[in-house]
Protein backbone atom coordinates (compact mmCIF):
# COMPACT_ATOMS: atom_id res chain seq x y z
CA UNK A 1 0.00 0.00 0.00
CA UNK A 2 2.54 2.45 0.94
CA UNK A 3 3.90 2.63 -2.89
CA UNK A 4 0.14 4.03 -3.67
CA UNK A 5 -1.06 5.20 -0.29
CA UNK A 6 1.06 8.92 -0.24
CA UNK A 7 0.37 12.83 -0.69
CA UNK A 8 1.44 15.27 -2.70
CA UNK A 9 1.89 18.79 -1.80
CA UNK A 10 1.31 21.42 -4.09
CA UNK A 11 4.09 23.96 -4.88
CA UNK A 12 2.95 26.21 -7.37
CA UNK A 13 5.59 27.58 -9.78
CA UNK A 14 8.75 26.57 -7.85
CA UNK A 15 11.61 28.47 -8.60
CA UNK A 16 14.96 26.78 -8.45
CA UNK A 17 18.02 28.31 -7.63
CA UNK A 18 19.66 27.38 -11.42
CA UNK A 19 16.76 29.72 -12.47
CA UNK A 20 14.08 27.92 -14.35
CA UNK A 21 10.93 27.81 -12.36
CA UNK A 22 8.59 24.67 -12.41
CA UNK A 23 5.06 24.87 -12.79
CA UNK A 24 2.72 22.86 -11.09
CA UNK A 25 5.33 21.69 -9.13
CA UNK A 26 4.60 18.78 -6.96
CA UNK A 27 5.85 17.42 -3.65
CA UNK A 28 5.42 13.53 -2.95
CA UNK A 29 5.33 12.66 0.86
CA UNK A 30 4.40 9.98 2.70
CA UNK A 31 4.14 10.17 6.64
CA UNK A 32 4.02 7.69 9.54
CA UNK A 33 2.18 8.16 13.12
CA UNK A 34 0.24 10.96 14.36
CA UNK A 35 1.13 15.02 14.55
CA UNK A 36 0.95 15.68 17.88
CA UNK A 37 -2.25 18.81 19.42
CA UNK A 38 1.10 20.88 20.24
CA UNK A 39 2.90 19.86 16.52
CA UNK A 40 6.02 19.09 18.34
CA UNK A 41 7.25 15.57 17.42
CA UNK A 42 8.00 15.59 13.83
CA UNK A 43 10.62 14.14 12.14
CA UNK A 44 11.76 14.54 8.95
CA UNK A 45 13.11 11.76 6.97
CA UNK A 46 14.25 12.51 3.30
CA UNK A 47 14.32 10.18 0.63
CA UNK A 48 17.96 9.06 -1.26
CA UNK A 49 19.40 8.94 -5.18
CA UNK A 50 16.76 7.05 -6.60
CA UNK A 51 14.91 6.09 -3.20
CA UNK A 52 11.51 6.44 -2.76
CA UNK A 53 9.32 7.03 0.54
CA UNK A 54 8.84 3.01 1.00
CA UNK A 55 12.83 2.68 0.36
CA UNK A 56 13.03 4.40 3.85
CA UNK A 57 10.58 2.45 5.92
CA UNK A 58 13.41 -0.09 6.87
CA UNK A 59 13.89 2.36 10.01
CA UNK A 60 10.80 2.93 10.65
CA UNK A 61 8.58 0.32 13.55
CA UNK A 62 6.78 0.26 16.53
CA UNK A 63 9.54 -0.50 19.06
CA UNK A 64 12.26 1.20 17.12
CA UNK A 65 13.77 4.85 17.37
CA UNK A 66 11.89 5.88 14.73
CA UNK A 67 8.47 4.43 16.60
CA UNK A 68 5.03 5.94 15.11
CA UNK A 69 3.45 5.29 18.11
CA UNK A 70 5.51 8.68 19.23
CA UNK A 71 6.99 10.43 16.35
CA UNK A 72 5.37 12.11 13.34
CA UNK A 73 8.01 11.05 10.77
CA UNK A 74 7.92 12.90 7.60
CA UNK A 75 9.49 11.19 4.39
CA UNK A 76 9.24 13.78 0.98
CA UNK A 77 10.31 12.36 -2.02
CA UNK A 78 13.22 13.84 -3.60
CA UNK A 79 12.71 16.29 -6.94
CA UNK A 80 13.47 13.84 -10.00
CA UNK A 81 13.08 10.58 -8.17
CA UNK A 82 9.50 10.05 -10.18
CA UNK A 83 7.03 10.75 -7.36
CA UNK A 84 7.53 14.52 -6.98
CA UNK A 85 7.96 16.57 -10.00
CA UNK A 86 10.51 14.64 -12.13
CA UNK A 87 11.68 14.26 -15.78
CA UNK A 88 9.12 11.63 -16.13
CA UNK A 89 6.37 13.35 -14.89
CA UNK A 90 6.35 16.74 -16.05
CA UNK A 91 4.68 18.42 -18.93
CA UNK A 92 6.28 20.07 -21.83
CA UNK A 93 8.58 22.37 -21.87
CA UNK A 94 10.41 21.04 -19.13
CA UNK A 95 9.57 17.31 -19.59
CA UNK A 96 12.52 14.50 -20.20
CA UNK A 97 15.85 16.09 -21.48
CA UNK A 98 14.73 19.45 -20.44
CA UNK A 99 14.00 19.09 -16.73
CA UNK A 100 16.08 21.62 -15.13
CA UNK A 101 18.90 21.66 -13.01
CA UNK A 102 17.74 21.07 -8.89
CA UNK A 103 20.29 21.19 -6.13
CA UNK A 104 19.99 19.97 -2.70
CA UNK A 105 18.96 23.61 -1.33
CA UNK A 106 16.03 23.66 -3.85
CA UNK A 107 14.75 20.25 -2.25
CA UNK A 108 15.10 21.40 1.35
CA UNK A 109 13.11 24.47 0.78
CA UNK A 110 10.21 22.40 -0.94
CA UNK A 111 10.28 20.20 2.03
CA UNK A 112 10.20 23.66 4.74
CA UNK A 113 7.00 24.80 2.84
CA UNK A 114 5.39 21.47 3.20
CA UNK A 115 6.61 21.14 7.34
CA UNK A 116 5.36 24.60 7.67
CA UNK A 117 2.51 25.73 5.32
CA UNK A 118 0.91 22.45 5.44
CA UNK A 119 1.75 21.00 8.66
CA UNK A 120 1.82 24.38 10.56
CA UNK A 121 5.37 23.14 12.16
CA UNK A 122 7.49 25.84 13.21
CA UNK A 123 10.14 23.23 15.17
CA UNK A 124 11.36 19.41 14.28
CA UNK A 125 12.43 16.85 16.83
CA UNK A 126 15.19 16.25 14.64
CA UNK A 127 16.17 15.12 10.81
CA UNK A 128 17.80 12.59 9.39
CA UNK A 129 18.62 10.36 6.16
CA UNK A 130 21.37 7.95 4.65
CA UNK A 131 23.38 9.17 1.27
CA UNK A 132 21.96 11.91 -0.51
CA UNK A 133 19.22 11.75 2.27
CA UNK A 134 22.21 12.50 4.76
CA UNK A 135 23.16 15.86 2.47
CA UNK A 136 19.42 17.02 2.95
CA UNK A 137 19.79 16.45 6.33
CA UNK A 138 22.79 18.98 6.23
CA UNK A 139 20.95 21.26 4.40
CA UNK A 140 18.24 21.38 7.25
CA UNK A 141 20.51 22.05 9.92
CA UNK A 142 21.91 25.35 8.00
CA UNK A 143 18.94 26.92 5.87
CA UNK A 144 16.72 26.14 9.02
CA UNK A 145 18.83 26.05 12.65
CA UNK A 146 15.70 27.41 14.39
CA UNK A 147 13.75 24.80 13.54
CA UNK A 148 16.66 21.71 13.64
CA UNK A 149 17.85 21.05 17.22
CA UNK A 150 18.66 17.47 16.30
CA UNK A 151 20.80 15.72 13.20
CA UNK A 152 21.97 12.42 12.09
CA UNK A 153 23.13 12.33 8.58
CA UNK A 154 24.55 8.56 7.89
CA UNK A 155 26.51 7.54 5.08
CA UNK A 156 26.59 10.74 3.30
CA UNK A 157 27.99 14.39 3.18
CA UNK A 158 27.72 17.69 3.84
CA UNK A 159 29.86 18.63 0.64
CA UNK A 160 30.10 16.13 -2.17
CA UNK A 161 34.18 15.61 -2.77
CA UNK A 162 35.76 15.20 -6.31
CA UNK A 163 36.34 11.49 -5.74
CA UNK A 164 32.43 11.36 -5.62
CA UNK A 165 31.70 13.14 -8.28
CA UNK A 166 34.18 11.67 -10.15
CA UNK A 167 32.54 7.99 -9.41
CA UNK A 168 29.44 9.83 -10.60
CA UNK A 169 30.80 10.59 -13.84
CA UNK A 170 31.53 7.40 -14.71
CA UNK A 171 28.18 6.05 -14.14
CA UNK A 172 26.54 9.09 -16.24
CA UNK A 173 28.91 7.60 -18.83
CA UNK A 174 28.04 4.07 -19.01
CA UNK A 175 23.93 5.36 -19.29
CA UNK A 176 25.01 7.68 -21.14
CA UNK A 177 27.22 5.45 -24.13
CA UNK A 178 23.65 3.84 -24.88
CA UNK A 179 22.72 4.69 -28.33
CA UNK A 180 18.74 4.08 -27.39
CA UNK A 181 19.64 7.18 -24.57
CA UNK A 182 19.30 9.74 -27.48
CA UNK A 183 20.27 12.24 -25.21
CA UNK A 184 17.19 12.05 -23.13
CA UNK A 185 14.50 11.96 -25.63
CA UNK A 186 14.21 8.22 -25.78
CA UNK A 187 10.84 6.42 -26.73
CA UNK A 188 12.01 3.37 -24.45
CA UNK A 189 14.23 3.09 -21.37
CA UNK A 190 17.78 2.71 -22.30
CA UNK A 191 17.80 -1.10 -20.68
CA UNK A 192 21.31 -1.55 -21.97
CA UNK A 193 22.69 2.32 -20.70
CA UNK A 194 20.80 1.29 -17.64
CA UNK A 195 22.05 -2.17 -16.91
CA UNK A 196 26.03 -0.65 -17.56
CA UNK A 197 24.96 1.79 -14.85
CA UNK A 198 24.00 -0.79 -12.32
CA UNK A 199 27.12 -3.11 -13.05
CA UNK A 200 29.91 0.07 -12.72
CA UNK A 201 27.51 1.19 -9.63
CA UNK A 202 27.73 -2.42 -7.95
CA UNK A 203 31.61 -2.27 -7.69
CA UNK A 204 31.28 0.75 -5.32
CA UNK A 205 28.24 0.32 -2.97
CA UNK A 206 29.30 -2.06 -1.14
CA UNK A 207 33.33 -2.80 -0.26
CA UNK A 208 36.17 -4.90 -1.07
CA UNK A 209 36.26 -7.09 1.58
CA UNK A 210 32.35 -7.60 0.77
CA UNK A 211 32.55 -9.03 -2.05
CA UNK A 212 35.83 -11.19 -1.20
CA UNK A 213 33.68 -12.63 1.51
CA UNK A 214 30.86 -13.36 -0.76
CA UNK A 215 28.36 -12.01 1.66
CA UNK A 216 25.77 -11.19 -1.06
CA UNK A 217 24.68 -14.95 -0.08
CA UNK A 218 23.46 -13.69 3.10
CA UNK A 219 21.04 -11.62 0.70
CA UNK A 220 20.15 -14.42 -0.91
CA UNK A 221 22.18 -14.14 -4.61
CA UNK A 222 23.50 -17.62 -5.26
CA UNK A 223 26.44 -16.45 -7.10
CA UNK A 224 28.54 -13.05 -7.76
CA UNK A 225 26.63 -12.70 -11.11
CA UNK A 226 23.52 -13.40 -9.68
CA UNK A 227 23.81 -10.62 -7.40
CA UNK A 228 25.18 -8.40 -10.44
CA UNK A 229 21.95 -9.16 -12.58
CA UNK A 230 19.27 -9.70 -9.64
CA UNK A 231 20.19 -7.04 -6.91
CA UNK A 232 22.26 -4.10 -9.20
CA UNK A 233 20.56 -4.57 -12.62
CA UNK A 234 17.16 -5.07 -10.79
CA UNK A 235 17.62 -2.13 -8.77
CA UNK A 236 18.31 0.35 -11.69
CA UNK A 237 15.98 -1.33 -14.58
CA UNK A 238 13.00 -0.33 -12.56
CA UNK A 239 14.46 3.13 -12.98
CA UNK A 240 13.68 6.12 -15.13
CA UNK A 241 17.48 7.12 -17.24
CA UNK A 242 16.23 10.51 -17.36
CA UNK A 243 15.27 11.08 -13.29
CA UNK A 244 18.64 9.09 -12.81
CA UNK A 245 20.61 11.57 -14.55
CA UNK A 246 18.63 14.87 -12.50
CA UNK A 247 19.41 13.35 -9.42
CA UNK A 248 23.07 12.60 -10.31
CA UNK A 249 23.27 16.23 -11.14
CA UNK A 250 21.92 17.16 -7.60
CA UNK A 251 24.58 14.67 -6.20
CA UNK A 252 27.20 15.68 -7.71
CA UNK A 253 26.95 19.40 -6.75
CA UNK A 254 25.80 18.95 -3.33
CA UNK A 255 27.08 21.49 -1.18
CA UNK A 256 25.66 23.55 1.91
CA UNK A 257 28.72 25.76 1.27
CA UNK A 258 26.89 27.91 -1.49
CA UNK A 259 24.24 28.53 0.86
CA UNK A 260 23.05 31.80 0.93
CA UNK A 261 25.10 33.76 3.27
CA UNK A 262 28.48 31.50 3.59
CA UNK A 263 30.60 32.44 0.30
CA UNK A 264 30.69 29.42 -0.83
CA UNK A 265 32.82 28.34 2.27
CA UNK A 266 31.79 24.37 3.47
CA UNK A 267 33.41 25.10 7.06
CA UNK A 268 31.50 28.53 7.46
CA UNK A 269 28.20 26.75 7.02
CA UNK A 270 29.59 23.75 9.26
CA UNK A 271 29.90 26.50 11.85
CA UNK A 272 26.24 27.61 11.69
CA UNK A 273 25.14 24.34 12.50
CA UNK A 274 23.01 24.63 15.98
CA UNK A 275 22.24 21.12 15.96
CA UNK A 276 23.56 18.61 18.29
CA UNK A 277 24.87 16.35 15.64
CA UNK A 278 25.59 12.48 15.75
CA UNK A 279 27.41 11.96 12.28
CA UNK A 280 27.45 8.48 10.96
CA UNK A 281 29.69 7.21 8.08
CA UNK A 282 30.33 3.82 7.49
CA UNK A 283 33.51 2.41 8.19
CA UNK A 284 33.76 1.19 4.07
CA UNK A 285 32.28 3.25 2.03
CA UNK A 286 33.88 3.89 -1.10
CA UNK A 287 32.42 7.42 -1.87
CA UNK A 288 31.46 9.14 1.58
CA UNK A 289 34.66 8.20 3.65
CA UNK A 290 34.74 8.09 7.45
CA UNK A 291 37.43 10.81 6.30
CA UNK A 292 35.12 13.16 4.90
CA UNK A 293 33.22 13.37 7.88
CA UNK A 294 35.70 13.51 10.18
CA UNK A 295 36.58 17.18 8.09
CA UNK A 296 33.12 18.30 9.31
CA UNK A 297 32.57 17.53 12.67
CA UNK A 298 36.03 19.57 13.50
CA UNK A 299 33.84 22.36 12.32
CA UNK A 300 30.69 21.63 13.57
CA UNK A 301 29.95 23.29 17.42
CA UNK A 302 28.42 20.34 18.67
CA UNK A 303 28.64 17.14 16.46
CA UNK A 304 30.21 13.24 17.32
CA UNK A 305 31.53 11.20 15.45
CA UNK A 306 30.56 7.66 15.45
CA UNK A 307 31.51 5.08 12.22
CA UNK A 308 29.22 2.45 11.58
CA UNK A 309 31.62 -0.98 11.74
CA UNK A 310 32.08 -3.81 9.00
CA UNK A 311 32.53 -4.60 5.35
CA UNK A 312 29.14 -3.20 4.07
CA UNK A 313 30.31 -0.10 2.42
CA UNK A 314 27.86 2.20 1.36
CA UNK A 315 25.00 -0.24 2.23
CA UNK A 316 25.90 -0.43 5.25
CA UNK A 317 23.03 2.97 5.87
CA UNK A 318 20.82 0.99 3.49
CA UNK A 319 19.04 -1.55 5.17
CA UNK A 320 20.51 -4.68 3.97
CA UNK A 321 22.32 -5.48 6.89
CA UNK A 322 20.35 -6.13 10.29
CA UNK A 323 23.49 -5.54 12.30
CA UNK A 324 23.91 -2.12 10.40
CA UNK A 325 20.41 -1.45 10.98
CA UNK A 326 20.76 -2.03 14.49
CA UNK A 327 23.88 0.19 15.16
CA UNK A 328 21.89 2.94 13.08
CA UNK A 329 19.21 2.49 14.88
CA UNK A 330 20.90 3.10 18.31
CA UNK A 331 22.46 6.33 17.34
CA UNK A 332 18.91 7.63 16.54
CA UNK A 333 17.83 6.68 20.07
CA UNK A 334 20.57 8.27 21.40
CA UNK A 335 20.17 11.05 19.45
CA UNK A 336 16.45 11.53 20.33
CA UNK A 337 17.36 10.80 23.99
CA UNK A 338 19.61 13.93 24.04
Amino acid sequence: MSRTDYETFDLGDFRLTEGATLRDAKLAFKTYGTLSDARDNAIVYPTWYSGRHWDNEWLIGDGMALDPARYFIIVPNMLGNGLSSSPSNTPPPYDRARFPRVRVQDNVRAQHRLVTEHFGIDRLVAVTGWSMGAGQTYQWAVSHPEMVPRIMPFCGSARTAPHNFVFLEGVKGALSADSAWKHGWYDAQPTTGLRAFARVYAGWGFSQAFYWDSLYTEMGYSSLEDFLVGFWEGFFLERDANNLLTMLWTWQNGDIGRTDGFDGSLEKALASIQARAIVMPAEKDLYFPPEDNEHEIRHMPNAELRVIPGVWGHFAGGGVNPVDTKFIDQGLRDLLES
